[in-house]
């Protein structure tokens, strides 16, 4: 699942006319990187939540088909935040494991990897696989702390920063309503209290794109790539 419902207030008014996950770096939107690397790891059927502008999503990408994956959509009549958003998709993502990627960071994460992460969580434990990232300058208290072992706790250090991209059990969601909104870090920090989550520390490329300076600066980076 790929979480394109958020309204980027920190990127207007880049965000007024345009989705965040339509933003363009390197020549193409954010969230067609995403679609691009999962469908290089094996996915091939996505499912992408949208609120603000969503019909731009939909015109742009349709059903998939011309990035070599089939795409579900799950609209949202208000942003339901990143849990109530999952909780409102569960209908289209089964009862399996799935990885869950926020829309608008850029990162280099070996999702094949992810998905053999995803293969192993169960209904009891774990129902979490988490990637943590190095604290970003905008971020530097972090936010869990991974031990030797892949465990994760929410009180530990040295803390870490979560990438938004994870993998997840649907067990973990069962217990809230449809279509309430719901923030995602109660539900991991009640799940780490009880020794369910565990995870990585991705060393690779990431950035979270909030910002347009953020933007224009990982376009300057990877035009210099090319």
């Amino acid at each position: 699942m790929i979480l394109a419902a958020g309204r980027g207030e920190r990127m207007r008014p880049l965000t007024d006319h345009t989705p965040k996950p339509l933003l363009e770096a390197g020549g193409k939107p954010l969230i067609v990187w995403h679609i691009e690397r999962l469908r290089e790891a094996g996915f091939t059927e996505l499912v992408i939540n949208h609120a603000h502008l969503g019909h731009r999503l939909e015109t742009v990408l349709g059903d998939g088909s011309a990035f070599g994956v089939r795409i579900a959509w799950s609209p949202e009549r208000s942003a339901l935040e990143t849990a109530g958003g999952i909780r409102h998709a569960l209908a289209l993502l089964g009862d399996a494991p799935f990885v869950v990627v926020n829309g608008d960071v850029f990162c280099d994460a070996d999702f094949a990897a992810l998905r053999a992460a995803a293969a192993s969580l169960h209904a009891k434990s774990p129902l979490a696989h988490l990637l943590l990232v190095d604290n970003p300058d905008h971020h530097p208290g972090g936010d869990f702390h991974l031990d030797g072992a892949g465990r994760i706790d929410a009180d530990g250090t040295p803390r870490l920063t979560f990438s938004g991209i994870g993998a997840y059990h649907p067990a973990l969601f069962a217990g809230l309503a449809d279509d309430t909104p719901a923030k995602l870090a109660p539900l991991l920090r009640a799940a780490m209290a009880a020794d369910q989550v565990r995870g990585e520390h991705h060393r690779g490329r990431w950035i979270d794109v909030g910002t347009p300076a953020r933007l224009a600066g990982l376009d300057r980076e990877l035009a210099r790539q090319d």
